[in-house]
């Protein structure tokens, strides 16, 4: 379970986080929508301990697993090498290569596996960084925009994964600001509006629900 309660974090005079108030269950999966600036990414980097919190608490069971929008891949290591470095390190006997082979293969980069990350296009990298978050087992993962540079067809590769690890017990939560892939994958969606929860929407299978939320992040 994630508690976060009454979480402030400013930046200079900038109040990106203004009292949030969030708890999300264990094995859900919840997307954070909102404008630029709204504070999606500053709260999941809270979350994971990049930035310290102004005021206010924030409580996360077990490890937590994070993909960065600018990926953060080593450029000397192979896609193999990146995908197995932390994995090596926190458990050297474990057959890490085998595990993220078949990860690779699950995101359709097999024939990436030695490839250098300065030969991948930008989807290629972010599949890259999801495989290696998994890597770690972490109880939660935290994905900043994860979408960006996929096709459709690999968006529904990784909506397909991300549900099948979900359903093992992992919790997810996605900021991004495609809303039809968030539509696809999260039970809630929470919209963040100038540091504020702006709406708390749970989806069910009628589309008057994704409609509402896209209105409601349109009128951002």
């Amino acid at each position: 379970m994630i508690k976060i309660h009454q979480a402030r974090k400013a930046f200079g005079r900038v109040q990106v986080l203004n009292g949030i108030d969030i708890e999300i269950a264990k094995q859900r999966i919840v997307g954070l929508v909102g404008p630029s600036g709204s504070g999606k990414s500053t709260l999941l980097r809270c979350i994971q301990g990049l930035e310290r919190l102004d005021a206010g608490e924030i409580s996360c069971d077990g490890p937590v697993g994070f993909i960065f929008q600018d990926f953060q891949l080593f450029p000397h290591m192979t896609v193999l090498q990146n995908i197995t470095y932390a994995a090596n390190i926190k458990n050297k006997d474990k057959d890490n290569e085998k595990l993220a082979n078949e990860l690779l293969a699950r995101l359709g980069l097999t024939s990436k596996a030695h490839a250098y990350p300065e030969h991948l296009s930008g989807g290629q990298k972010q599949r890259v960084t999801l495989a290696r978050s998994l890597m770690i087992h972490p109880n939660t993962l935290l994905c900043d925009e994860p979408t960006s540079g996929w096709d459709v067809a690999t968006t529904s590769d990784v909506v397909t994964l991300l549900k099948s690890i979900q359903q093992k017990g992992m919790t997810l939560v996605i900021a991004s600001h495609d809303l039809d892939f968030l539509a696809q994958i999260a039970e809630r969606i929470i919209l963040l509006k100038e540091g504020k929860i702006g709406a708390d929407v749970t989806l069910n299978s009628s589309s008057a629900y994704v409609e509402h939320l896209k209105e409601l992040c349109n009128s951002t």
